[in-house]
């Protein structure tokens, strides 16, 4: 008995990358993880597409899209290391900034941080968390203010490194170090919002520090389209209008 072509046409279509809506799972930098979580549910509500973010330190996500990571997308903390997975074809168009991210002094003690990186010589600060300084944005431009402001030989006996932005906020938020360098977007809003006293780094201090993505080889084989809309979803009002609250700066 011949079986109906219909079912089987369609059957065949929905096997085919790219032409229909597929969910997502992108390599988002730690620091974005609060805002990410919001942006995320407003494009599920709104395209139907869920998004499986795996969050780390931009330096080891780039370093596991270069080994096959199955990643669609690639939101980084910088832009650098995306340029570095277009150009070793590990992605595909070119960095696209989304936001600036912003450099804060964090405490959850008692230290004095309001009169600035001068508050990491007292006693009563005995750690001060950095994020790696190799797989970080934040991390190394923490160490290029310290340098700046000559307080870096000082401060650096006390330093204690995060492997992601994210740990380096758990540091400071459980009291294991009385004080540390996190980004904006940790700090203002979300679960830690109102918790401890910050200092924003001056942005004539650390630079620009701009933010960009990219689809990754591996989505733009599997799922172009859901990973454009993703993309297209981040540069959106609505996103920006997220990002703006989580304290990043906008392009």
């Amino acid at each position: 008995m011949r079986k109906p072509l219909l079912p089987l046409l369609v059957a065949a279509v929905l096997l085919l990358p790219g032409l229909v809506a597929a969910d997502l799972t992108v390599a988002v930098a730690a620091n974005l993880q609060f805002a990410f979580e919001e942006i995320r549910k407003d494009f599920a509500k709104e395209t139907g597409i869920e998004v499986k973010p795996v969050y780390g330190a931009s330096g080891k996500l780039q370093s596991q899209i270069r080994a096959g990571a199955p990643f669609d997308v690639f939101v980084s903390a910088d832009v650098d290391w995306v340029d570095s997975l277009v150009k070793g074809k590990h992605a595909v168009g070119k960095p696209e900034i989304y936001a600036y991210g912003k450099l804060l002094l964090w405490t959850t003690s008692d230290v004095p941080v309001e009169k600035g990186l001068s508050c990491l010589l007292d006693p009563s600060v005995r750690k001060v968390a950095v994020g790696d300084l190799k797989l970080t944005i934040y991390g190394p431009a923490a160490w290029r203010v310290l340098e700046k402001s000559g307080l870096l030989e000082q401060v650096k006996p006390k330093v204690v490194y995060g492997a992601n932005i994210g740990q380096v906020a758990q540091y400071i938020s459980s009291g294991a170090t009385q004080a540390g360098f996190v980004g904006k977007g940790q700090i203002v809003a979300g679960p830690l919002a109102g918790k401890g006293k910050w200092f924003e780094i001056p942005e004539e201090e650390t630079g620009k520090m701009p933010q960009s993505m990219a689809m990754t080889r591996y989505g733009a084989d599997n799922n172009p389209k859901s990973a454009r809309r993703l993309m297209d979803f981040l540069l959106s009002e609505k996103a920006r209008q997220i990002l703006t609250k989580f304290g990043y700066g906008l392009p």
